[in-house]
C-alpha cells in the first residue's frame, strides 16, 4: 500500500576521543556542561557506526536495535532527540504542502559499531551524532552540522562534537536553554593529517561506573573538580586550539597528558573514589613516558576517558619508533595493519612494563584523524522495513 512507504537514509558517524576532557553536567536534563572541551575525530576506516534510519506507516511503534539488540527508546535522551528532529521535520511539513507528511510516523532505527561498545571507546558519541544525522538526512532537514550538534548533545553530551571530523570543540555555553551549548570545527582533518593514534584495548567489558553517574557523583563530592573547571580547563582549552592551529605536538600532547591526569585525578577524588584505569592501564603510562624519554622529546602523547583503554596520539613521522616499539611485543594480539609488522623501533620498552601489557591488552585499533558524518548507500534496513540480517 502507498501509505506504508518506507522512507529510509544511512550515515555512519565517527568516535572521537577527547584532549581536553568532557566531565560533568551543570543540567543533567539537557546534558549541559561544566566545562568547555576539545576532540579528535578518528577515522571511519577503523571505527565508526553505521546507522540506518528509517519510518512508515507500518511500524508499531519507535524502537531502536543496537548491534542486533532491541534498546529502551522511552529514555528520556533518546525521546529528547526524536522530538526535536520531528518538530524540525514537522515545520518544514508546514511550510511545504507537496511534502510527504512523515514527522509523525513511528522511526525504527537500527545501528552497528565496529567496535566494543560502552567500553570506553566513545560508542555513545558516535552513536548519537550517527542516529541523529541519519534522522536529519531521512527528514532532508537543512539544520547545519552545529544545530544538529545540539540535539545530539542532548543524547550524549561527547556526541556534540562527533558531528564533526578533524578536531573540534563543544562550547560550554552559558545560557540556561542550552542554546548556546554547541560543537564547533576548530580545524578539518586536512588541517593536520598526519596525526596518528593506537589504541591498546585492555579491557572490553562493560565500565563498572557509567560515565552518567559518574560525573554527577564528580560534581557532587570532589574538590578537586571545582579548580579544574575554575582555572584548569579554561588555560588548557586555549593551550590546545593553540597547538592545533599551529601543528604544535609538543604542545598538544602535554595538554592531552595532564588532562587525562586532571580528569582521572577527579575521579579518584570523587567520594567513594571512581576508578577507570587498571594495571595495564598505567603500565602504558609509562611505556610512552620511556618512548618519550629514549626519543629525547615528546613523540608520543597517552589519553584515557571514562574507561581503561589507552589512546596514544602521535605523528606520522614517529610511527616506526611508536607502533614497533608496542608492536616487537603485542604481535599476537589482533587489531594490527600490515605496515606494523615493518615498523623498526630502537625504543626497547622495560620488560616490567612489556609483561603487565602483554598479559593486560587484548586488542589494539590503529588509525589516524578522520572525517565527519558521511551520508551512505549500506542500509540496515531493506526496502520493505526489516532488519537486514549481517
Amino acid at each position: 500500500m502507498a501509505d506504508n512507504k518506507v522512507f529510509r537514509a544511512s550515515t555512519t558517524a565517527p568516535v572521537n576521543i577527547a584532549v581536553v576532557k568532557y566531565w560533568g553536567k551543570r543540567d543533567p536534563k539537557l546534558n549541559l556542561p561544566t566545562n568547555s572541551s576539545i576532540s579528535v575525530t578518528l577515522s571511519q576506516d577503523d571505527l565508526r557506526t553505521l546507522t540506518t534510519a528509517s519510518c512508515s506507516a507500518s511500524y508499531s511503534g519507535d524502537s531502536l536495535t543496537l548491534n542486533g539488540q532491541s534498546t529502551d527508546v522511552s529514555g528520556a535522551r533518546t525521546q529528547a532527540c526524536f522530538r526535536e528532529l520531528r518538530e524540525r521535520r514537522a515545520a518544514i511539513e508546514q511550510n511545504d504542502s507537496l511534502l510527504p507528511k512523515i514527522s509523525t510516523l513511528p522511526l525504527k532505527v537500527v545501528s552497528e559499531n565496529n567496535f566494543p561498545t560502552a567500553a570506553g571507546l566513545a560508542s555513545s558519541a558516535a552513536g548519537f551524532a550517527a542516529l541523529v544525522r541519519a534522522i536529519a538526512n531521512l527528514y532532508e532537514l537543512p539544520d547545519s552540522p552545529e544545530d544538529l550538534s545540539r540535539i545530539a548533545r542532548q543524547g550524549s553530551g561527547s556526541a556534540c562534537r562527533s558531528l564533526f571530523g578533524g578536531y573540534a570543540a563543544w562550547r560550554m555555553g552559558d545560557k540556561d536553554d542550552g542554546s548556546d551549548s554547541q560543537a564547533q570545527l576548530i580545524a578539518p582533518a586536512s588541517h593536520w593529517p598526519n596525526m596518528r593514534a593506537l589504541i591498546l584495548v585492555v579491557n572490553a567489558a562493560k565500565k563498572d561506573v557509567p560515565s552518567t553517574s559518574g560525573m554527577q557523583q564528580t560534581v557532587a563530592t570532589s574538590g578537586l573538580f571545582q579548580q579544574r573547571i575554575a582555572h584548569v580547563v579554561p588555560a588548557n582549552m586555549k593551550l590546545m586550539e593553540e597547538a592545533i592551529h599551529n601543528k604544535d605536538f609538543a604542545t598538544f600532547a602535554e595538554v592531552t597528558m595532564r588532562e587525562s591526569n586532571s580528569f582521572h585525578s577527579c575521579a579518584a577524588d570523587t567520594y567513594p573514589p571512581i576508578f577507570y584505569m587498571n594495571d595495564a592501564s598505567r603500565a602504558a603510562i609509562r611505556a610512552v613516558e620511556a618512548l618519550n624519554a629514549a626519543a629525547g622529546k615528546t613523540i608520543a602523547a597517552y589519553t584515557y576517558d571514562a574507561g581503561p583503554n589507552c589512546v596514544i596520539y602521535f605523528l606520522e613521522e614517529d610511527q616506526e619508533t611508536v607502533v614497533g616499539a608496542f608492536y616487537r611485543f603485542l604481535s599476537g594480539v589482533s587489531g594490527w595493519k600490515d605496515s606494523a609488522a615493518k615498523a623498526q623501533s630502537a625504543v626497547n620498552l622495560p620488560e616490567n612494563i612489556v609483561s603487565i601489557l602483554k598479559d593486560g591488552v587484548g586488542r589494539v585499533i590503529q588509525t589516524s584523524v578522520g572525517e565527519g558524518p558521511q551520508k551512505t548507500e549500506e542500509y540496515l534496513i531493506d526496502e520493505a522495513g526489516a532488519t537486514v540480517q549481517r
